[in-house]
């Protein structure tokens, strides 16, 4: 093991693992992990290279402020590299992107600017568009600024062309058949384009595109579509087609739908123990598909392309996958199939008459949650939530130590398990939630949310 002088030495080098408990049909599969940057992604490497690039140039020096847009992973590899040689960075990043990521780069010192993710480019609020604002509004206030500009920086494949190929290539000891790779900015599979068209020019470059991406669809017909939908898988997928992008060498693309990304992320962690974020979803299920293809032999290489402890609170969250339609709740028919946190499976969260109120704000807390039922002896006896909470201390704090009986919601409304959607609307109307009941036992709560992840769901089915 090598003993470093600094955390950026350890960027690249990253190694590779044999797919081992996945039907990857005739084909050899490998996966090269890139979650092992010391940020925890692929873009840590074209971070560097892209600031000490410039440095060279004599385009960025001590006391600059570097302003990029990102989708979040390319954010944190800069803020690791601005960390270390002194530079503000500020960041803007579309507010689809986990908090985890968010979390993460305030932690490491980066200043965030969250926009919308629900604009194409040229609008003044697109992520990129924005950054290329902010860094000309630091530049008229006199200071200095340079904007990365990742989508359009020779730099971002040039990283990939001096690295990531010659250590895949040298990994696989020359012997290579198909690389599968997702776009974000196009740097990766432009880089390793140029790359393996020198040394292995009969090697095959295959897409993982995320369904509503136009990338796939330019692969197959030359067009590029002006249609883009929306995917909540992050880091890959376009509506545009990056300046530095060369797809001329890409054979085969597939387009992956978030379900089947995010599946195949939970089935990686699952059966080869290997953790990562939603974009590793989408190159799994494409390389799947193309080894599962294959009439013969191959050997198949894809990434991990960053780590999944940025998804916590999505891929690896059981709740949010069930409320996006990512992953299939109950079907018994009835209002069971709406309730988030049911009984029977001991999901709901409750709290108990006779705990104090502190008890019962801590777990509110640490489930995000704002209201709990309140159970006594097994049964169902009342709700408690933020505002009755805050009504009950608000005035004394020492009575976080009163019983949570002594703050709660009696007036309750109960709803049979039988009942239509139709009858949880005037409840709801009433500003309740629904309690829903079968033969004199607690099932678990309905709420407005509730219902419409539930509509929200079905709407995706059909």
């Amino acid at each position: 093991m090598s003993v470093y002088h600094n955390v950026l030495e350890m960027i690249g080098n990253t190694p590779i693992v044999r797919v081992q408990n996945i039907d990857t049909g005739p084909c050899e599969l490998y996966l090269k992990l890139e979650s092992t940057n010391p940020a925890g992604s692929i873009k840590d490497r074209i971070a560097l290279h892209m600031i000490e690039a410039a440095e060279a140039r004599g385009e960025l020096a001590p006391g600059a402020t570097l302003v990029e847009g990102t989708a979040g992973n390319t954010g944190l590899g800069l803020a690791l590299v601005a960390q270390a040689k002194g530079y503000r960075l500020v960041l803007v990043i579309p507010d689809k992107m986990s908090r985890e990521k968010i979390f993460t780069l305030k932690a490491m010192g980066a200043e965030v600017i969250i926009t919308r993710s629900d604009v194409g480019k040229g609008h003044p609020e697109y992520y990129q568009d924005l950054a290329k604002t902010v860094a000309s509004e630091i530049e008229a206030e006199g200071r200095r600024a340079y904007f990365i500009n990742q989508f359009a920086n020779p730099d971002n494949p040039d990283a990939h062309e001096r690295t990531t190929g010659p250590e895949m290539w040298s990994q696989m000891n020359h012997n290579l058949d198909a690389v599968v790779v997702g776009v974000g900015s196009s740097g990766t599979i432009t880089g390793l384009s140029r790359y393996f068209a020198s040394v292995a020019p009969d090697l095959e470059l295959v897409l993982a595109d995320p369904e509503g991406s136009i990338l796939a669809d330019y692969i197959a017909t030359g067009q590029v579509a002006d249609d883009a939908g929306g995917w909540l898988v992050e880091g890959i997928g376009e509506d545009f087609l990056p300046s530095i992008s060369d797809f001329s060498r890409v054979s085969t693309a597939y387009s992956i739908t978030d379900r089947e990304s995010f599946e195949m992320a939970r089935l990686l962690l699952e059966k080869e123990g290997l953790m990562g974020g939603s974009s590793t979803g989408t190159l799994l299920a494409a390389a799947l598909r193309y080894c599962r293809a294959q009439s013969q032999p191959k050997r198949v290489l894809s990434m991990v392309c960053d780590t999944g402890n940025r998804y916590l609170s999505k891929v690896y969250n059981a709740y949010w996958l069930r409320e996006h339609g990512l992953i299939d709740g109950s079907n018994h028919g009835d209002l069971r199939d709406l309730i988030a946190r049911p009984m029977a499976s001991r999901d709901a969260v409750v709290v108990g008459a006779h705990e104090n109120l502190a008890n019962a704000y801590q777990r509110m807390m640490l489930y995000d949650i704002s209201q709990l039922p309140v159970m006594d002896e097994g049964q169902i006896v009342g709700l408690i939530d933020e505002s009755d909470i805050l009504v009950a201390v608000y005035e004394d704090e020492s009575r976080f130590a009163r019983p949570v009986s002594s703050a709660m919601v009696t007036d309750l409304e109960w709803i049979d398990v039988g009942a239509t959607i139709d009858e949880l609307l005037p409840i709801f109307n009433r500003d309740h939630v629904a309690i829903v009941m079968d033969e004199g036992q607690f099932l678990g709560l309905i709420t407005r949310i509730d219902l419409l992840n539930f509509l929200r769901a079905r709407a995706n089915r059909q």
